[in-house]
């Protein structure tokens, strides 16, 4: 399931190559259409992610307050789920990465109508598969695909998503109250912190790739209860969420295993200006998916499990 990185990185393209232009918008697959009908021929004017919510507001809507879509102002939720991707593409002026959600292609590229092709722009092709929702101006086209929900909502609708998400890393400006409400969250149940990370009410943002590499850096114990985990645990395991979530928007891929000076958990072969595409897969993180290989610090098979529904990876001898 695409990240918060992923969802973030989604929210900035959307809003640089449509945000302030008249959209149309349709549903080809037809599942859509009567959303689709409410946008089309409007104003697209910013997107936004919050947690692994993607909220794209119409004709001036406030995301935050004010106007629902009553009086003409719209907001699109959409949750990509496990499969849920966009596809672009445009002419030259129309630049970004081609695809981002589940990984239909591997990694994002950089590109404009299609890798450098100089070819007039003569608009979208034909509509590929089961396109969920159709967004085209006069310079591009996005297509999306797969999302597990996709519906038309009001600013009360956007205000109650707010309330009940927990604090984001990647909205974090670096303070202490995002850090202390995180800690304040984790900490007051019993409930495994493995699965405390993967509720969007205590920490908007992380799934199961930052769950179990966060977890290792820090070398806590998936099992072990959020009360149990000391406030200091806490604030660092908060503070390392913020840069590998950061890190892994500028890179548009999850690497945890760069050299950090500010973290003693590294690989020696991973910098933080490595190029992300020279990374192989197997060096970008330390546990997940490495079932049954040794920890690269002590040894130790990595273990699985399945809690919250997913799989969990951890090192038994470092995590502790």
């Amino acid at each position: 399931m695409p990240e918060g990185h992923s969802i973030h990185r989604l929210a900035r393209q959307l809003t640089d190559v449509f945000g302030g232009q008249r959209v149309r918008v349709s549903s080809p697959q037809g599942r859509f259409a009567a959303g689709a009908a409410l946008l089309d021929g409007h104003v697209l004017t910013r997107a936004e992610a919050v947690g692994k919510q993607l909220l794209v507001s119409f004709d001036g809507a406030d995301l935050r307050a004010g106007a629902d879509g009553a009086d003409g102002h719209r907001v699109l939720r959409i949750h990509l789920g496990l499969y849920g991707a966009f596809s672009f593409g445009g002419d030259a002026s129309f630049v970004g990465a081609s695809s981002i959600g589940a990984p239909r292609r591997m990694g994002e590229s950089e590109n404009g109508q299609d890798a450098g092709d100089d070819a007039e722009y003569t608009g979208p092709p034909a509509p590929v598969g089961a396109v969920r929702v159709r967004l085209v101006s006069d310079h591009g086209w996005a297509d999306l695909r797969g999302p597990t929900a996709c519906e038309v909502i009001t600013a009360g609708d956007v205000a109650a998503l707010r309330e009940a998400a927990g604090p984001d890393p990647l909205r974090a400006d670096g303070g202490h109250d995002d850090a202390a409400e995180f800690a304040r969250l984790l900490r007051r149940r019993g409930v495994a912190c493995g699965q405390l990370l993967m509720d969007q009410a205590v920490v908007s943002g992380i799934g199961n790739v930052y769950r179990a590499e966060l977890l290792f850096r820090a070398g806590i114990d998936p099992y072990r209860p959020g009360r149990k985990i000391a406030e200091r645990e806490a604030t660092d395991l908060w503070a390392d969420a913020v840069f590998l979530m950061h890190d892994g928007v500028r890179l548009g891929r999850i690497v945890t295993t760069q050299r950090d000076p500010h973290h003693p958990v590294a690989r020696e072969d991973v910098t933080l200006d490595a190029d992300a595409a020279d990374i192989p897969d197997e060096a970008t993180r330390f546990v997940y998916k490495h079932t049954g290989e040794p920890c690269p610090h002590c040894g130790t098979a990595i273990a699985t499990a399945v809690m919250a529904g997913r799989n969990l990876y951890w090192c038994p001898g470092c995590q502790h």
